[in-house]
């Protein structure tokens, strides 16, 4: 039962994903909610989807949470970690154990700051279509149990939507037009980062209730998260326009 639970929910993930992939579409909200679906269906702790910019350092551009401490380990793969090393050779690594020195040997620093945030297995799978890798799925577990084959493929399935959505198929043949598509979304992710920071001091929330607002906000309305973070940081809309996350002390009535 619980298979058919998970079959009907991956058939409406991917409907929902094809019913994104229209002109102009968001690419960085629809790069969210497949992070936060891969720990639906995998039954992992957080990933996150890291594209390589124009000098092939990978930068964080969606996670399945932003807590901070997740965004720094992410953020430390611009250098080195399981990510790099997928990013550069395009082969999927899973069931990395964390805790094993022989298995992080290439990268202690991410090691040690994965194992201080809770996390004791990692897997990075390439974002890649056909030659081209433009960044990896990063996924990350609690517990020591291994992904098996079937949650492997589901991954790399996963993987290859978020590829396809970042590429988008009628611009895959003209790579300055990719380059530059890859660019913005990255400057975007920069944009959508301050105002995050910008309303979660605003509300004296955390910075995940004040994403969750902002993205609401956005979505009811239509507009891209960059151009609403645009217009914020510009100046250009009154932040008091946007619904406040409820507090934590609200909940109690």
């Amino acid at each position: 039962m619980i298979g058919m639970a998970r079959e009907r929910r991956l058939a409406e993930i991917f409907v929902e994903v094809a019913d994104s992939l229209v002109e102009d579409f968001d690419v960085i909200d629809l790069l969210h909610r497949l992070s936060a679906r891969c720990v639906e269906l995998l039954d992992v702790s957080a990933a996150g989807i890291l594209l390589a910019d124009a000098h092939g350092a990978l930068q964080i551009i969606a996670a399945s949470d932003e807590h901070t401490r997740l965004l720094e380990l992410f953020a430390l793969q611009h250098d080195q970690g399981p990510c790099v090393e997928c990013y550069r050779t395009g082969t999927i690594r899973t069931n990395i154990d964390l805790t094993r020195t022989e298995t992080t040997a290439g990268w202690p620093r991410f090691a040690a700051q994965a194992r201080e945030t809770g996390y004791v297995t990692t897997h990075a799978i390439p974002l890649r279509l056909r030659s081209r890798v433009v960044g990896a799925l990063n996924l990350f577990q609690t517990t020591p149990q291994r992904l098996g084959d079937n949650d492997i493929a589901l991954a790399q399935a996963l993987a290859d939507v978020a590829t396809i959505a970042i590429l988008q198929q009628r611009t895959l043949e003209q790579s300055h037009v990719e380059n530059s598509q890859l660019e913005t979304a990255l400057t975007n992710r920069i944009l959508i980062e301050q105002v995050k920071g910008v309303l979660a001091e605003r509300w004296n929330s955390s910075v995940d209730d004040a994403f969750a607002a902002f993205r609401s906000y956005a979505r009811a309305r239509h507009l891209r998260l960059s151009d609403l973070a645009t217009r914020i940081i510009s100046g250009d809309l009154d932040t008091t326009a946007i619904p406040a996350p409820a507090r934590p002390e609200d909940h109690h009535g």
